[in-house]
């Protein structure tokens, strides 16, 4: 690999291993030094890798840079944490040996994210240092997500730490009730985490491929503890799976949402299809239904090349007891669309009138669809009003797409 992918690829996998490995043994009160010695290790790369070349064992190197700006940085602070510098040189005769084996990189990286996903915190600030701590994101590329400024990420991860401090955020592993409990927060952040990247609403880029895979690569993380591997884990997983299959498909070459009835099913990915499948499997055991499992095995039947009557049937039926678990009007909506391939079109408009989702674009592009064979003046007003609630550019180019389409009958 070059030099210039290299580190941006570390930095990537790295960096929130040796901020979560540090905050494990310091707290979490220490995350701004850990975040700034993590940044440090990364910056004399940078600096030193063109002039002497790339070591033999480039993690290995940057651990061994992390280790010493830690020990660097508690020496120059000895007032700072003094008991904890105490404990340190007494347990290592003035030399810090930071524990960056798997285990323990695996089990700081599960403590942060639950500590990440404290209750104290609203969602936006869990979803940002998700990205900014686990996932090793910048700032520039959070706020560019966001569509908003680096300084109101900053101030939001800032104010985040602060709550970190105020009600001594600890990264002990929950246990019992606590566990369960906490894990459905961890759950939600990391569904949100995914949602943002396989669509986001402002900005102008339609799919962020890198969040999506991220929340996967913490989802999979959790699989990997007895204490975590349950399964609404496993189904969480199983729907981010079959939902990735489908990735390539969903954009055109200018960026443009492709719907799923024009999809080139080509370029699913028949390989997360099948790890899809395998968790899916894996979540069958227990007794308890979550809204993960029903979605995980809608997404499975949308993975379905075959555009059979089972497969909008089973779909159907699914989304009834996903409504009945836990109600959401664009489940509803979602609804409608197999409610017509099962029963037709006219009996879809019915039920998909009745939730009058006026602003919601995709509410009008789905009547749009529902009217064209049917009615096409109401189907060209239906897309027309799903143009002007459009918020980006790619969003325009595929509803003027249909309304074309309609024109041109």
């Amino acid at each position: 690999m070059k030099q210039d992918q290299l580190i941006p690829n570390l930095f990537r996998t790295e960096y929130s291993k040796i901020v979560a490995v540090l905050c494990k043994h310091f707290g979490v009160t220490f995350i701004d030094h850990a975040e700034d010695i993590a940044s440090d290790s990364f910056l004399k790369a940078m600096q030193t890798w063109p002039f002497e070349g790339i070591p033999e064992k480039p993690t290995a190197w940057l651990y061994t840079v992390a280790k010493n700006k830690a020990f660097n940085l508690l020496l120059r602070r000895q007032t700072y944490e003094a008991n904890v510098l105490t404990a340190w040189t007494d347990m290592n005769d003035c030399s810090i040996t930071l524990d960056l084996s798997e285990d323990n990189i695996q089990d700081s990286q599960l403590r942060m994210i639950f500590a990440i996903c404290h209750p104290t915190l609203p969602k936006e600030s869990q979803i940002a240092l998700a990205l900014r701590i686990l996932c090793g994101f910048g700032i520039d590329e959070i706020a560019t997500a966001f569509l908003t400024s680096r300084d109101t990420i900053n101030k939001r991860l800032s104010r985040a730490k602060d709550k970190f401090r105020n009600a001594n955020v600890t990264l002990e592993f929950p246990e019992g009730n606590t566990l369960i409990t906490r894990l459905d927060a961890v759950l939600i952040t990391l569904y949100l985490l995914f949602s943002e990247g396989y669509y986001s609403e402002n900005n102008e880029r339609l799919v962020n491929e890198e969040f999506c895979f991220e929340a996967m690569r913490l989802a999979h993380l959790l699989t990997l503890s007895n204490e975590t591997c349950r399964p609404e884990t496993n189904a969480l997983l199983a729907l981010m799976c079959f939902q990735a299959s489908r990735l390539k498909a969903r954009t055109d070459h200018s960026g443009a949402l492709i719907f799923y009835e024009e999809q080139d099913t080509t370029l699913w990915d028949m390989a997360l299809i099948a790890e899809g499948t395998r968790y899916l499997h894996e979540a069958s055991t227990g007794n308890t239904v979550s809204r993960y499992h029903l979605e995980a095995a809608i997404a499975y039947w949308y993975t379905r090349k075959e555009n059979a009557e089972e497969k909008w049937q089973n779909i159907l039926t699914l989304y009834d007891q996903l409504l009945t678990v836990e109600y959401s009007p664009i489940a509803a909506m979602n609804r409608t669309f197999a409610l017509a391939q099962v029963k037709g079109n006219a009996t879809a408009i019915v039920e998909a009138e009745k939730l009058k989702l006026e602003e919601n674009l995709f509410y009008f592009v789905l009547l749009g669809e529902l009217y064209r064979p049917l009615d096409g003046e109401k189907a060209k007003l239906h897309f027309e009003r799903a143009l002007t609630l459009a918020k980006t550019q790619r969003d325009r180019q595929s509803i003027q797409r249909k309304l074309n389409g309609v024109v041109a009958s």
